[in-house]
């Protein structure tokens, strides 16, 4: 798993119009595309708690009483900058819009890849179906 920072930095993280034909013309079905792209958003959100989580872990105290609480500086500046992120369905989108999101059905039959796609590596693979 590659570092959040490095992964979105470049992106914009406010939502714009998309032109559907854009979005279209690698799977020549709107759906399809769709699909890609929520698949790939649950998969960066999945990513993005779990890296959160790891790096808040360090500040976990126990504590007995529920009215005692301590402000880290540090804790609230990751915390603000997972909030700034953009939202993984506008990564995703990004990552599919650049080529960088490979996907492939479950039944191989019911879809056939060209030799070039299947030598693409550094994309992230997907399965529909």
């Amino acid at each position: 798993m590659t570092d959040i920072k490095s992964q979105v930095q470049g992106y914009n993280a406010f939502a714009k119009a998309r032109d559907i034909r854009q979005l279209v013309n690698k799977t020549g079905n709107i759906y399809e595309t769709l699909a890609i792209i929520s698949k790939r958003a649950n998969q960066l959100n999945v990513e993005i708690k779990h890296e959160l989580s790891e790096k808040l872990e360090e500040f976990a105290t126990s504590s007995d009483t529920i009215e005692e609480v301590h402000e880290n500086k540090e804790q609230i500046e990751i915390s603000k900058f997972y909030e700034r992120l953009p939202n993984p369905a506008l990564i995703a989108t990004e990552e599919y819009l650049t080529g960088n999101i490979k996907s492939r059905y479950k039944d191989e039959q019911r879809r056939d890849h060209s030799d070039e796609d299947e030598e693409r590596i550094g994309r992230t693979e997907l399965n529909l179906g």
